[in-house]
């Protein structure tokens, strides 16, 4: 999912249970001075959250000066499971879309791909429009494919009851099903199946599978011990639980199909912890944590993963919204930008069941910042104050 402004699914604002759509109204930030007063004001805002009912939170800050602020909060019956950290792994969701990006230009730098190739080229009869939609619109979310976590098939693989693995082409198949939704490169609209068919065409044009092009490119060059791409239900590390309201304990508004989740039941809520999403892929499958993510912008920023024509080419952006648009939201080559009271940002949403992540920073790579709900079904009262956690972590990079 992408949006600068906070959207995970809202109890009484149902949306697509793999990335959810709804996007909250920005607050102004309280201004601080000093890190102190900022940890103070983040730490109360993740304790609120938590109070409100959230299972866990955790935040972390590199403002590029001293030490990084890490806090993490969880709520007492989530004890008995893991004790949270700020730096556990967690699942990164469409976060993964930057990282996909990042793999393509990289090809595209060696010559092996190029931004206008149409999908066709690479994955000829399985994409429709493909001779139309070029790999481009594809990382920008210009190509009219509809977005195959709103069919209802997908469902029971999305709450975890289902243990078949949708393959790209079995999802890319049953898309085919589905109408355009604009002619090709005429409009902007969030689909993950775009990055499906990214992860096709990664994989086409390299002969290797994803796990090894994020581990071989990225992972091992940067050494980021703690991130991966998923293909199953291991973890690496410690890692951070997530969880969902049990049936009984859905919020009104959640759809039919996404009220029950597998997983352990207790305290009123199912771990998902071990579910794996099995109709994520490239759209979503990156598990990482909050400081080897820091160290992936920090190395993209700073044109140490990409030339600086292709790091240009990401950042070249496309409007989210219509005029004037305060934010003035764009969406470049699978990360957005943002205009905030407190300066630009660079960033990307991730929503999964039991995890939804934000990783934002500035456009050095030198200001970075990260957090965590251990959730993805939020009140509307944890979805404003959540609005108010980021607009904090957001200019908590600029002072």
């Amino acid at each position: 999912m992408a949006s600068a402004a906070l959207t995970v699914p809202l109890a009484a604002a149902p949306s697509s249970a793999a990335d959810g759509s709804r996007t909250v109204p920005r607050v102004a930030p309280v201004a601080h001075v000093g890190q102190e007063s900022t940890r103070a004001h983040l730490r109360a805002l993740v304790r609120e959250l938590v109070g409100e009912g959230m299972p866990g939170v955790t935040v972390r800050v590199d403002d590029g000066h001293g030490k990084p602020i890490e806090i993490a909060e969880q709520a007492a019956w989530t004890r008995k499971d893991h004790r949270l950290r700020a730096d556990d792994e967690v699942r990164e969701a469409s976060n993964t879309k930057t990282m996909m990006a990042t793999l393509v230009l990289q090809l595209v730098a060696e010559h092996r791909l190029a931004l206008s190739d149409p999908v066709a080229k690479w994955l000829p009869g399985q994409v429709r429009n493909g001779g139309a939609i070029t790999l481009r619109m594809l990382l920008n979310h210009t190509s009219g494919l509809f977005d195959y976590t709103d069919d209802p098939a997908l469902a029971p693989s999305l709450t975890g009851h289902d243990p078949h693995v949708w393959t790209s082409q079995e999802i890319l198949a049953l898309v085919a099903r589905h109408p355009a939704l604009f002619d090709p490169g005429t409009q902007w609209s969030y689909s993950n199946t775009n990055y499906i068919a990214v992860g096709a065409v990664l994989e086409k044009a390299t002969g290797k599978s994803l796990a090894a092009l994020v581990r071989d490119r990225i992972a091992r060059p940067l050494g980021l011990r703690h991130t991966f791409y998923a293909t199953g239900v291991t973890w690496h590390g410690q890692h951070a639980h997530g969880y969902e309201p049990d049936a009984a304990h859905m919020p009104p508004g959640v759809p039919a199909d996404f009220r029950d989740y597998a997983g352990p039941h207790h305290d009123d809520h199912v771990d998902v912890t071990g579910d794996y999403v099995t109709a994520d892929g490239a759209d979503a499958a990156i598990v990482s944590t909050a400081r080897d993510w820091s160290r992936f912008y920090a190395a993209l920023m700073s044109g140490r993963l990409l030339p600086a024509a292709q790091l240009a080419q990401m950042r070249t952006t496309v409007p989210e919204e219509g005029p004037g648009d305060p934010e003035q939201l764009g969406y470049g080559l699978g990360i957005e930008t943002a205009t905030t009271p407190c300066g630009t940002v660079w960033d990307h949403v991730g929503v999964v069941p039991g995890y939804a992540t934000y990783n934002v920073t500035d456009s050095t790579g030198h200001r970075t910042a990260s957090f965590l709900f251990a959730t993805s079904t939020l009140t509307k009262q944890e979805h404003q104050t959540g609005a108010l956690l980021m607009d904090a972590v957001n200019c908590a990079l600029f002072e």
